[in-house]
């Protein structure tokens, strides 16, 4: 049994446990029964996040503390997270490996290095300069960023479209479409070159090389035993030429190389006195420059337009608990995570309404549901900080706490009200509102009918003091294309600014 227990069967048996770990804590909140808050593990193992964020709000996260072990994991034992742990790159091995069957001399030339892996240290480089400037766009490449954001919005909605027991509502989203059709290219791309968003674009895999290269242990290679007959080159995972001067920046630790080699050439660990010397990061400096000129020159043409920072948006209502839109905006890496948890599908990603920065931000749409009164799930699965724990008691504003939090106000179009436009009696928005006393109130008055009749008819005003925005009367209003009543962020309790100027 244990001739069997070699480097590269432990890889795959971490592998598959790490990928199913990853699959269970997404997927533990479908059911929308959870007992406590589950933490988003793989997002906090995530380095790359950990360095943005705290370029962008010099502050560390809690939770982000947990990157730590994956840095000095990377310092001893090499670039493992990619193959060992990253569900994004177990997935994207699998793929390739059981939908490329090739001839052996074409696995030769596909895993050989090539000059275009270069790309993602430049990616690097525009991240961390957009994160030095203030503006967080991590996520928008961060592989756990990536496949959570994917799991979240585009894959397990797609599986429960076919199942009508899970969800008396089926979940759907809003332009959830190009989030499906980008994790669609990332694993198609793998039939043309294996892995290649991690050789070539993953700028988390960048940052991992750059650790990589320092670490003490590595695989060698024996000048002595090696016969140059490339078998290494089968299988391996990062295109890092093992058959020559082994580039230790791209190599995964798959361990593939040490198992096809027919000599025993190489080995992982120390390097002994035969053993060749490592080709250092192949990277351009001029262009690695450029790049970097590149993102401080594009930070001013991002906040020289209308975002949801620079002058508030009436769309843009964020969930409970955000911080301010400009400290929100530094923080928000885009995973997924909160808008995952919702229960009621109110969350959605964004588009365009927050502006370029804000893209797959989480805002409210009312029209798709609402923010339970009493839920504070979101706040309690963001990794970064950028919605803050809520208690329920803090939220409705039970004492202790005076004031509950507000996330905008909601607005009669008396033109759409049925019992303003049309004398039709309705009472819904009153019934559902939440608050307590209601936010919503009645006048009776008596109307005089086009046949002459009069009616006693119940009008219905709002109370902006007592409206919290949670948006369950526009979900509710039988008016469905266009409610008569609307929730816009205005009132928001996180921003002095965006408030009505003149009050009573």
């Amino acid at each position: 049994m244990f001739k069997y227990l070699t480097l590269r069967n432990i890889r795959r048996i971490y592998s598959v446990f790490f990928f199913s770990l990853f699959i269970l804590l997404v997927s533990i909140t479908d059911f929308r029964n959870m007992k406590g808050y589950e933490i988003p593990l793989f997002i906090e193992l995530d380095p790359l996040i950990a360095v943005s964020t705290l370029l962008t709000s010099w502050t560390l996260y809690k939770g982000m503390a947990l990157s730590l072990f994956t840095i000095i994991g990377t310092f001893f034992f090499g670039r493992f997270f990619c193959s060992w742990v990253c569900p994004l790159g177990i997935l994207n091995q699998w793929t390739s490996h059981f939908f490329n069957k090739r001839r052996l001399s074409d696995d030769f030339k596909v895993n050989a290095y090539r000059s275009s892996y270069r790309l993602k240290y430049y990616i690097l480089a525009v991240l961390l300069v957009l994160a030095l400037f203030g503006t967080l766009q991590t996520g928008l490449f961060d592989p756990i960023a990536i496949i959570t954001r994917s799991a979240a919005i585009a894959l397990y909605p797609a599986l429960n479209y076919w199942n009508d027991g899970l969800y008396l509502n089926k979940p759907v989203f809003h332009g959830g479409i190009f989030i499906a059709l980008l994790f669609l290219a990332i694993i198609f791309a793998n039939r043309f070159l294996t892995r290649f968003w991690c050789r070539t674009l993953c700028p988390l895999g960048a940052l991992l090389g750059i650790l990589s290269a320092m670490s003490v242990l590595k695989i060698w290679r024996d000048v002595d035993k090696c016969t140059d007959c490339q078998k290494c080159l089968q299988y391996c995972q990062g295109g890092c030429d093992p058959h020559s001067n082994l580039m230790a920046s791209e190599c995964h630790v798959c361990m593939n190389c040490i198992e096809q080699c027919p000599e025993g050439a190489l080995h992982y660990g120390l390097p002994k006195a035969v053993s060749s010397i490592h080709t250092p990061i192949d990277v351009n400096r001029r262009r690695l420059i450029e790049s970097a000129v590149a993102g401080a020159f594009l930070f001013p043409m991002m906040r020289s337009v209308v975002t949801s920072q620079t002058i508030p948006q009436h769309s843009v209502i964020r969930p409970p608990g955000s911080i301010p839109e400009e400290d929100f905006l530094r923080r928000c890496i885009k995973c997924g995570e909160c808008i995952r948890v919702c229960p009621t599908n109110v969350l959605q990603p964004a588009i365009l309404e927050a502006g370029l920065e804000g893209i797959w931000t989480p805002i409210l749409i009312n029209k798709i549901g609402y923010c339970e009164h009493n839920c504070v799930l979101c706040s309690h699965v963001c990794p970064t900080g950028a919605i803050v724990p809520l208690t329920v008691e803090k939220k409705i504003g039970k004492p202790p706490f005076q004031k509950p939090v507000r996330i905008g106000t909601a607005f009669y179009d008396r033109g759409r009200c049925l019992p303003w436009a049309m004398n039709i009696e309705c009472i819904v928005c009153e019934e559902v509102c939440p608050t307590s006393p209601k936010a919503i109130w009645f006048q009776t008055v008596e109307i005089k009918q086009r046949d002459g009749k009069k009616k006693l008819l119940k009008q219905p005003y709002l109370d902006t003091d007592l409206c919290i925005g949670c948006g369950i009367c526009e979900n509710k209003c039988p008016v469905r294309d266009q409610p008569a009543i609307r929730v816009t962020s205005i009132g928001e309790t996180r921003s002095r600014n965006n408030q009505m100027i003149l009050g009573d």
